[in-house]
């Protein structure tokens, strides 16, 4: 036996506590970066799992999306904003998934948008492109708001992806909207980050650009990593490596991170933090100058705190996804199906599965498609992308070849632009009317703008109708446009135009066609200036 020098009790306590208190000022002064956070999982080895087990995260994935768009639900967009404080109750119950599926549906827009691209990938095949996926989604039968519904317009009115999604032809490209779509890429691509990021290039680019592209990249890789480890800090850390370090999206997630390293214990400082940097929304017409924010960053920031601060408690997770307000359904939706393919199926909490057995065979809204349909069906189109990917599917045993995260390309939407000023058009708003001026001037100085306002229609019995208006910017013509008085169908806003030169222009709507009993209703008008150095 080799002979050892040894240490009485009182040095080596001494030497322990050295050795202590140097880590600590060194974590301490060196916080840990993305690309420094330790792994549960090794990229380079092989991920075992049985199909069992696949189906039942798969389940879980699906059915915590569910529970967290439930339970959230009916506080979305009421807190704005502000947090929601823990004295006011959100009330859970076993009845409360199927009241919601009967009396409110649409509430699930977060669950039957996936189904839509779903549904042709199993019709089509998983090669199916993004002009199969465009035309599904915009002729489905629900309505939409924000990037879904101006690349609704478009798709309609001749333009193809991604040009849909571009926010020179999409003012609401920032916005959330694919970032509460993107769970089904991540459910079908287990471990395979990358393979799931291009998923997200084909049909995110539908609706969104930058950084709302990038939220659904992002969510769509946490729901990837979660197939491979249970590691929630590593889940969020290395899904955001698919994420270019220049765009503010991932700044905004980088610092959700940092702040949770800093203040383990306390969500509600890390959210101050949040809004103190990032709750300028420059983009959304319906955000600029307003206390609504749905923009994608800001809310896949509150997913990661839910994720970051429930520390794998299911409840907890869904809670402050929730509480952290602005889009409170869709954030718990996001947060609680991550953490329900780390858990499972069989392991999310009975007290929140419970009622779940009541909706599984009832189909979402403007669809054919239930709960125990998609289970089936994106387990059938994982295992064809793990085999497609290097991994293989042996009887009972899978065997999946995980992706080392890398970033997708950078995009800005925006660029060069800064919202400067607000022109309100009078309480009400401006109208063009049968039988009054049917044209509308306004001046403005900047290099961009946003005219808000809506075609429609003055008694609810009418015929919808396309009400045509010509739109000239310094006496040129810049568009005729379709103005459906149909919701559905609806142009979000008027017109816009970004990139021009910075001086003073005029602007003259002009209604082609009226039609007795419609009028063009004007809101307000956004300018946008040069970007602050």
């Amino acid at each position: 036996m080799r002979a050892t020098k040894t240490l009485n009790k009182p040095g080596r306590y001494f030497l322990i506590f050295i050795g202590s208190l140097a880590c600590i000022l060194f974590l301490s002064c060196n916080p840990k970066t993305v690309s420094e956070t330790s792994m549960a999982f090794q990229y380079d080895k092989e991920f075992k799992i049985n199909k069992t087990m696949l189906k039942d995260k798969i389940m879980g994935g699906w059915a915590g999306q569910t529970i967290g768009c439930t339970y959230g639900g009916p506080t979305e967009f009421s807190y704005q904003g502000t947090m929601i404080q823990d004295y006011i109750p959100i009330e859970w119950n076993d009845s409360m998934m199927e009241i919601t599926f009967k009396e409110s549906p649409g509430l699930y827009d977060d669950i039957y948008m996936d189904l839509t691209f779903v549904e042709v990938f199993e019709k089509e095949g998983l090669d199916a492109p993004a002009s199969s996926h465009a035309k599904a989604f915009a002729n489905a039968g629900y309505k939409l708001w924000h990037a879904n519904q101006a690349a609704r317009y478009n798709i309609l009115h001749g333009i193809e992806p991604p040009a849909t999604g571009y926010w020179e032809n999409n003012p609401h490209a920032d916005d959330i909207d694919f970032q509460i779509e993107a769970d089904f890429a991540g459910l079908m691509n287990p471990g395979m980050v990358n393979s799931s990021s291009e998923v997200c290039n084909k049909i995110g680019h539908i609706m969104n650009y930058g950084d709302g592209w990038y939220g659904g990249v992002y969510v769509a890789a946490m729901y990837s990593l979660a197939f491979v480890t249970n590691d929630i800090n590593a889940i969020v850390s290395e899904a955001l490596k698919t994420i270019p370090e220049e765009s503010e999206f991932y700044q905004c997630i980088h610092d959700v991170i940092s702040w949770h390293q800093q203040f383990p214990e306390d969500w509600k400082r890390t959210w101050f933090e949040i809004q103190k940097k990032w709750s300028s929304d420059i983009g959304c017409p319906d955000g600029v100058f307003n206390a609504f924010d749905i923009d994608a960053k800001i809310n896949a920031a509150y997913i990661v705190i839910g994720l970051l601060y429930g520390n794998g408690d299911f409840g907890k997770t869904i809670d402050i996804s929730t509480r952290c307000g602005q889009d409170s359904d869709c954030n718990p939706a996001s947060s609680g199906g991550i953490l329900g393919v780390v858990l499972g199926y069989n392991k999310i909490p009975y007290f929140w599965k419970k009622g779940l057995h009541k909706v599984e065979d009832i189909d979402f809204k403007y669809t054919n498609i239930s709960l125990n349909d998609v289970y089936e069906m994106s387990y059938r189109h994982a295992l064809e992308m793990i085999k497609r990917n290097g991994g293989r599917v042996e009887g009972e045993n899978i065997t999946i070849a995980p992706d080392k995260p890398i970033a997708v390309r950078y995009e800005r939407s925006f660029k060069g632009h800064y919202p400067v000023k607000v022109i309100d058009l009078g309480w009400g708003g401006k109208y063009l009317e049968t039988g009054k001026d049917p044209e509308y001037n306004f001046t403005f100085k900047g290099k961009g703008f946003i005219l808000k306002g809506v075609a429609e229609k003055l008694e609810t019995g009418l015929a919808n109708k396309d009400l045509i208006v010509n739109i000239f910017i310094d006496n040129e013509l810049y568009e005729q446009v379709k103005l459906p008085t149909a919701f559905r169908t609806r142009r979000h806003e008027i017109t816009w135009k970004y990139n021009l030169p910075d001086h003073n222009h005029k602007v003259r709507i002009s209604w082609k066609n009226p039609v007795e009993g419609y009028r063009i209703r004007m809101d307000q008008v956004i300018v946008y200036g040069p970007e602050p150095d």
